[in-house]
């Protein structure tokens, strides 16, 4: 008992440290909207610095009837995030009152979060993807925030090197008016070409939706991949 009274009155004395690097950390979240509602995906890997080490993790969490979370980042820092979202959760269980959380109101809440933490110089390392359907106006909502609470409303979303590599095609395809199937084929084929260029993504994904009926998040699956492209084998080939 004594030596645990010591250690602790040491640690005391010590200055107060924060967290200045993400540890274990997950890659690209993209989202867009659709006919329907909206649609999310993820891979599942979390890795250790530039070990692949965890290959099953869900970075896409339900929130409640109408909304879900995904997450870019430290791992960790998500996990905090999830249990807050369940403290509130459970919170408007006990009231009974019948009202639930809106996405939007779910997207401010987390913006003041992460604004909050990076004010006190401690901030949670993630950007945040939050996908809904709003029963009032019968569409699907999309927003994000980042490690700083900057936060923004979009038709299409993309996280970590999905920003540069998956975006523009995005951007290119994407029509809000798209009908699911569409939707799906979309996100797939900007995992597979994020499969193709970032070393920190693995060929195993969770994709998710939520339309008027709910939430539905899929058991992980593959994608096919290719990879005898002629610039694969050979970088330098000239045309």
């Amino acid at each position: 008992m004594e030596l645990l009274i010591q250690a602790d009155a040491q640690s005391r004395a010590q200055p107060r440290s924060r967290t200045t690097q993400p540890i274990v950390t997950g890659a690209s979240v993209l989202a867009i909207t659709y006919k329907d509602g909206v649609m999310m995906i993820s891979d599942t890997l979390a890795s250790y610095g530039s070990m692949a080490r965890y290959k099953s993790v869900q970075r896409i969490a339900k929130v409640n009837d109408g909304a879900i979370v995904g997450a870019s980042g430290e791992f960790s820092d998500f996990q905090y995030i999830k249990d807050l979202l369940e403290d509130l959760t459970d919170e408007e269980f006990d009231m009974d009152d019948g009202c639930e959380m809106s996405p939007s109101q779910i997207h401010s809440y987390l913006s003041r979060v992460m604004y909050n933490r990076r004010t006190k110089v401690n901030p949670l390392y993630n950007q945040l993807v939050i996908g809904g359907y709003d029963a009032k106006k019968k569409t699907g909502y999309l927003g994000a925030v980042d490690m700083y609470g900057s936060t923004f409303k979009e038709n299409i979303v993309a996280t970590g090197y999905g920003m540069y590599m998956a975006l523009p095609l995005l951007r290119k395809s994407h029509s809000p008016d798209m009908e699911e199937k569409d939707a799906r084929a979309l996100l797939e084929k900007c995992m597979t070409v994020l499969f193709y260029r970032d070393c920190r993504t693995i060929n195993k994904y969770n994709i998710a939706k939520v339309t008027a009926s709910g939430v539905e998040i899929a058991k992980p699956y593959s994608l096919p991949t290719k990879w005898d492209f002629k610039r694969f084998v050979n970088p330098h080939l000239k045309e």
